[in-house]
Protein backbone atom coordinates (compact mmCIF):
# COMPACT_ATOMS: atom_id res chain seq x y z
CA UNK A 1 0.00 0.00 0.00
CA UNK A 2 1.38 3.39 -0.98
CA UNK A 3 2.07 6.01 1.69
CA UNK A 4 -0.02 9.16 1.93
CA UNK A 5 2.96 11.55 1.82
CA UNK A 6 6.33 11.36 0.05
CA UNK A 7 8.95 13.58 1.66
CA UNK A 8 11.83 14.63 -0.60
CA UNK A 9 15.17 15.34 1.10
CA UNK A 10 18.30 16.03 -0.97
CA UNK A 11 21.55 15.63 0.97
CA UNK A 12 25.15 16.54 0.33
CA UNK A 13 27.78 16.25 3.09
CA UNK A 14 25.00 16.67 5.64
CA UNK A 15 26.47 14.77 8.60
CA UNK A 16 26.16 17.76 10.95
CA UNK A 17 22.38 18.18 10.80
CA UNK A 18 20.82 15.17 9.03
CA UNK A 19 20.27 13.26 12.28
CA UNK A 20 17.95 15.98 13.64
CA UNK A 21 16.21 16.29 10.26
CA UNK A 22 15.36 12.59 10.05
CA UNK A 23 14.30 12.42 13.70
CA UNK A 24 11.87 15.28 13.10
CA UNK A 25 10.20 13.17 10.39
CA UNK A 26 10.15 9.99 12.47
CA UNK A 27 8.51 11.99 15.28
CA UNK A 28 5.53 13.04 13.13
CA UNK A 29 2.10 12.37 14.66
CA UNK A 30 0.91 11.39 11.18
CA UNK A 31 3.06 8.35 10.38
CA UNK A 32 1.71 7.54 6.89
CA UNK A 33 4.78 8.74 4.97
CA UNK A 34 7.90 7.71 3.12
CA UNK A 35 11.13 9.69 3.36
CA UNK A 36 13.07 9.63 0.09
CA UNK A 37 16.63 10.80 0.70
CA UNK A 38 18.70 11.56 -2.38
CA UNK A 39 22.40 11.54 -1.66
CA UNK A 40 24.13 13.91 -4.07
CA UNK A 41 27.49 12.11 -3.96
CA UNK A 42 28.45 12.96 -0.36
CA UNK A 43 32.05 12.47 0.74
CA UNK A 44 31.60 12.69 4.54
CA UNK A 45 29.83 10.33 6.98
CA UNK A 46 26.34 11.12 5.68
CA UNK A 47 25.88 7.67 4.10
CA UNK A 48 26.74 5.83 7.32
CA UNK A 49 24.13 7.85 9.19
CA UNK A 50 21.51 7.23 6.51
CA UNK A 51 22.19 3.49 6.37
CA UNK A 52 21.78 3.22 10.14
CA UNK A 53 18.30 4.76 9.90
CA UNK A 54 17.30 2.53 6.99
CA UNK A 55 18.01 -0.51 9.13
CA UNK A 56 15.45 0.55 11.74
CA UNK A 57 12.71 2.21 9.63
CA UNK A 58 11.60 0.80 6.28
CA UNK A 59 9.82 4.06 5.42
CA UNK A 60 13.22 5.67 4.83
CA UNK A 61 14.46 5.15 1.27
CA UNK A 62 17.89 6.08 -0.12
CA UNK A 63 18.71 7.03 -3.70
CA UNK A 64 22.39 7.61 -4.49
CA UNK A 65 23.53 9.77 -7.39
CA UNK A 66 26.79 8.75 -9.07
CA UNK A 67 28.08 12.32 -9.26
CA UNK A 68 27.29 15.66 -7.66
CA UNK A 69 24.36 17.05 -9.65
CA UNK A 70 22.83 19.83 -7.56
CA UNK A 71 19.57 20.29 -5.66
CA UNK A 72 17.26 20.48 -8.69
CA UNK A 73 18.37 17.11 -10.09
CA UNK A 74 18.31 15.52 -6.62
CA UNK A 75 14.81 16.79 -5.79
CA UNK A 76 13.47 15.75 -9.18
CA UNK A 77 14.89 12.27 -8.70
CA UNK A 78 13.02 12.13 -5.40
CA UNK A 79 9.78 13.23 -7.06
CA UNK A 80 10.33 10.54 -9.70
CA UNK A 81 10.55 7.83 -7.02
CA UNK A 82 7.68 9.21 -4.90
CA UNK A 83 4.70 6.91 -4.37
CA UNK A 84 2.61 9.11 -2.10
CA UNK A 85 -0.39 11.20 -3.10
CA UNK A 86 1.16 14.28 -1.49
CA UNK A 87 4.70 15.48 -2.21
CA UNK A 88 6.48 17.44 0.53
CA UNK A 89 9.98 18.87 0.79
CA UNK A 90 12.47 19.01 3.66
CA UNK A 91 16.11 19.97 3.27
CA UNK A 92 18.85 18.16 5.15
CA UNK A 93 19.51 20.93 7.67
CA UNK A 94 15.87 21.83 8.43
CA UNK A 95 13.31 20.22 10.74
CA UNK A 96 9.56 19.79 11.13
CA UNK A 97 7.57 20.16 14.32
CA UNK A 98 5.85 16.87 15.31
CA UNK A 99 2.35 17.85 14.14
CA UNK A 100 3.40 19.38 10.81
CA UNK A 101 2.06 16.69 8.51
CA UNK A 102 -1.05 16.02 10.56
CA UNK A 103 -2.12 19.67 10.60
CA UNK A 104 -1.18 20.53 7.03
CA UNK A 105 -2.68 17.44 5.39
CA UNK A 106 -5.87 17.95 7.42
CA UNK A 107 -5.92 21.59 6.23
CA UNK A 108 -5.62 20.41 2.62
CA UNK A 109 -8.20 17.63 2.83
CA UNK A 110 -10.78 19.62 4.79
CA UNK A 111 -10.68 22.50 2.29
CA UNK A 112 -9.74 20.52 -0.83
CA UNK A 113 -6.62 22.63 -1.35
CA UNK A 114 -4.14 21.07 -3.80
CA UNK A 115 -1.13 23.26 -2.93
CA UNK A 116 -0.33 24.62 0.53
CA UNK A 117 2.44 26.06 2.68
CA UNK A 118 2.83 27.18 6.31
CA UNK A 119 4.66 29.67 8.49
CA UNK A 120 7.99 28.58 9.95
CA UNK A 121 10.58 29.53 12.54
CA UNK A 122 14.13 30.54 11.73
CA UNK A 123 16.93 29.05 13.85
CA UNK A 124 20.70 29.47 13.73
CA UNK A 125 23.31 26.75 13.36
CA UNK A 126 23.17 26.06 17.10
CA UNK A 127 19.37 25.68 17.00
CA UNK A 128 18.60 28.99 18.70
CA UNK A 129 15.37 30.80 17.75
CA UNK A 130 15.80 33.77 15.39
CA UNK A 131 12.23 34.69 14.48
CA UNK A 132 9.00 33.65 12.79
CA UNK A 133 8.28 33.95 9.08
CA UNK A 134 4.56 34.50 8.63
CA UNK A 135 2.72 33.78 5.41
CA UNK A 136 -0.25 35.19 3.46
CA UNK A 137 -3.54 33.29 3.49
CA UNK A 138 -3.23 32.64 -0.21
CA UNK A 139 -1.13 33.64 -3.22
CA UNK A 140 -1.58 33.65 -6.99
CA UNK A 141 1.09 33.23 -9.65
CA UNK A 142 1.45 37.01 -9.93
CA UNK A 143 1.55 37.47 -6.14
CA UNK A 144 4.39 34.98 -5.92
CA UNK A 145 6.41 36.76 -8.60
CA UNK A 146 6.47 39.79 -6.28
CA UNK A 147 7.64 37.85 -3.26
CA UNK A 148 8.37 34.16 -2.97
CA UNK A 149 6.49 33.71 0.29
CA UNK A 150 6.57 29.89 0.22
CA UNK A 151 9.30 28.21 2.23
CA UNK A 152 10.44 25.00 0.57
CA UNK A 153 10.40 23.10 3.88
CA UNK A 154 6.67 23.89 4.24
CA UNK A 155 5.30 23.26 0.73
CA UNK A 156 3.08 20.28 -0.12
CA UNK A 157 1.28 19.57 -3.39
CA UNK A 158 -1.32 16.98 -4.35
CA UNK A 159 -0.36 14.69 -7.24
CA UNK A 160 -3.97 13.58 -7.70
CA UNK A 161 -4.72 17.14 -8.75
CA UNK A 162 -1.51 18.09 -10.56
CA UNK A 163 0.19 14.86 -11.46
CA UNK A 164 3.91 14.86 -10.76
CA UNK A 165 5.37 18.31 -11.43
CA UNK A 166 9.15 18.71 -11.45
CA UNK A 167 11.52 21.55 -10.65
CA UNK A 168 13.26 23.48 -13.43
CA UNK A 169 16.88 22.41 -13.85
CA UNK A 170 18.53 25.58 -12.59
CA UNK A 171 21.29 25.91 -10.01
CA UNK A 172 19.24 28.00 -7.54
CA UNK A 173 15.62 29.08 -7.09
CA UNK A 174 14.38 25.78 -8.52
CA UNK A 175 11.82 25.51 -5.70
CA UNK A 176 10.49 28.98 -6.59
CA UNK A 177 10.27 27.77 -10.20
CA UNK A 178 8.20 24.75 -9.12
CA UNK A 179 5.73 26.91 -7.17
CA UNK A 180 5.25 29.07 -10.27
CA UNK A 181 4.66 25.95 -12.38
CA UNK A 182 2.00 24.76 -9.98
CA UNK A 183 0.30 28.15 -9.89
CA UNK A 184 -0.10 28.04 -13.66
CA UNK A 185 -2.32 25.00 -13.08
CA UNK A 186 -4.39 26.26 -10.13
CA UNK A 187 -5.56 29.70 -9.09
CA UNK A 188 -4.20 29.82 -5.54
CA UNK A 189 -1.74 28.28 -3.15
CA UNK A 190 -3.11 28.43 0.39
CA UNK A 191 -1.20 29.31 3.54
CA UNK A 192 -1.65 27.90 7.03
CA UNK A 193 -0.33 30.73 9.18
CA UNK A 194 1.03 28.52 11.93
CA UNK A 195 4.72 27.79 12.43
CA UNK A 196 5.20 24.08 11.81
CA UNK A 197 8.84 23.89 10.70
CA UNK A 198 12.34 25.09 11.56
CA UNK A 199 14.48 26.70 8.87
CA UNK A 200 18.19 26.72 9.71
CA UNK A 201 20.07 29.88 8.72
CA UNK A 202 23.63 28.93 7.75
CA UNK A 203 26.46 31.18 6.68
CA UNK A 204 27.71 28.59 4.17
CA UNK A 205 24.36 27.70 2.60
CA UNK A 206 23.76 28.05 -1.12
CA UNK A 207 21.11 30.71 -0.44
CA UNK A 208 23.18 32.79 1.99
CA UNK A 209 24.62 35.02 -0.74
CA UNK A 210 21.64 37.30 -1.32
CA UNK A 211 23.16 39.14 -4.28
CA UNK A 212 23.91 35.88 -6.05
CA UNK A 213 20.46 34.51 -5.24
CA UNK A 214 18.86 37.67 -6.66
CA UNK A 215 20.71 37.03 -9.89
CA UNK A 216 19.15 33.58 -10.14
CA UNK A 217 15.73 35.08 -9.43
CA UNK A 218 16.24 37.41 -12.39
CA UNK A 219 17.25 34.47 -14.60
CA UNK A 220 14.19 32.55 -13.45
CA UNK A 221 11.97 35.43 -14.57
CA UNK A 222 13.69 35.86 -17.92
CA UNK A 223 14.89 32.39 -18.92
CA UNK A 224 12.37 30.05 -17.29
CA UNK A 225 9.19 32.11 -17.01
CA UNK A 226 9.97 33.98 -20.24
CA UNK A 227 8.72 37.29 -18.84
CA UNK A 228 9.27 40.41 -20.93
CA UNK A 229 12.00 42.81 -19.86
CA UNK A 230 9.40 45.27 -18.57
CA UNK A 231 7.57 42.62 -16.51
CA UNK A 232 10.84 41.17 -15.24
CA UNK A 233 11.97 44.58 -13.98
CA UNK A 234 8.54 45.25 -12.42
CA UNK A 235 8.37 41.97 -10.52
CA UNK A 236 12.05 41.95 -9.62
CA UNK A 237 11.73 45.39 -8.00
CA UNK A 238 8.76 44.19 -5.94
CA UNK A 239 10.59 40.99 -5.05
CA UNK A 240 13.76 42.82 -3.96
CA UNK A 241 12.01 45.44 -1.84
CA UNK A 242 9.82 42.88 -0.10
CA UNK A 243 12.76 40.56 0.51
CA UNK A 244 14.65 43.37 2.28
CA UNK A 245 11.59 44.26 4.37
CA UNK A 246 10.97 40.65 5.34
CA UNK A 247 14.57 40.00 6.40
CA UNK A 248 15.62 43.36 7.85
CA UNK A 249 12.40 45.04 8.99
CA UNK A 250 9.87 42.29 9.80
CA UNK A 251 7.69 44.50 12.05
CA UNK A 252 7.36 47.10 9.32
CA UNK A 253 6.68 44.31 6.82
CA UNK A 254 3.76 43.11 8.94
CA UNK A 255 2.32 46.64 9.10
CA UNK A 256 2.61 46.97 5.34
CA UNK A 257 1.04 43.58 4.77
CA UNK A 258 4.17 42.03 3.28
CA UNK A 259 4.16 39.03 5.60
CA UNK A 260 0.42 38.45 5.60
Amino acid sequence: MNPKVSIITPVYNAEKFILATINSVISQTDNDWELIIIDDFSSDNTLKILESFMCIDSRIKLVRLDHNSGAAVARNKGIEYAKGRYVAFLDSDDQWLPNKLEKQISFMEKNQYPFTYTSYNKINEQGNFLGIIGVPDRVTYFDLLKTNSIGCLTAIYDTEYFGKIYMPLIRKRQDFGLWLKLLKKTEFAYGLNESLALYRVRSDSISSNKLNTSGYTWRLFRDVEKLSLFKSVFYFMHYSIRAVLRSKFPKLAVKLGVLK
